[in-house]
């Protein structure tokens, strides 16, 4: 049985929870070599994610960063930074420890992992239906990532992103 889809405006909506979970699995999953830091201790026992020192978040249409504005605020939520932008037209140095992108590309695209430091993991979907693949990327060095396929799911493609050409005679 298909969990029903909760949709908002412009068609868009939420990750299964199943595939939610999953993302979280992946992104927080460290292994433990000895002690560490209390905060990483914490995202080995799987604490939630927004923990984290600040989150951003990017989303296309006002309406719904504002949204997630006020849902954020009203929950008390005070590390996570909304941002009205296009996912894919956004460059950004090597900052982030973490980048989930919800939503597929049907072709890779590299400036994601771009964005990430070293030791820095980004969840990714890449393909078309009826099978996309569900990545991990990792950067293990400036210039070096590390990409394993986790498993495969379907998710709506990134608005805006780059499809295939299609075959014709």
């Amino acid at each position: 049985m298909r969990t029903p889809k909760c949709r908002w405006a412009h068609g868009q909506h939420m990750l299964r929870p199943s595939v939610t979970g999953r993302v979280l699995q992946a992104l927080l999953h460290r292994r433990r070599k000895g002690t560490g830091d209390r905060h990483r201790q914490r995202l080995c026992h799987g604490l939630p994610f927004f923990l984290a020192a600040h989150v951003h978040t990017v989303e296309l249409y006002p309406e719904l960063a504002q949204s997630a504005r006020a849902n954020l605020a009203s929950l008390g939520v005070r590390t996570a930074e909304v941002l009205e932008a296009d996912a894919l037209r956004m460059h950004g140095g090597p900052d982030y420890d973490v980048i989930a992108v919800t939503a597929s590309l049907p072709i890779y695209d590299a400036r994601f992992e771009r964005m990430l430091a070293v030791g820095g993991r980004l969840f990714i979907v890449v393909g078309e239906a009826p099978a996309m693949d569900a990545r991990l990327v990792t950067r293990t060095a400036a210039d070096t990532w590390k990409m394993q396929s986790l498993f495969e799911t379907v998710v709506d493609p990134l608005v805006n992103s780059v499809r295939p050409q299609e075959f014709t005679f």
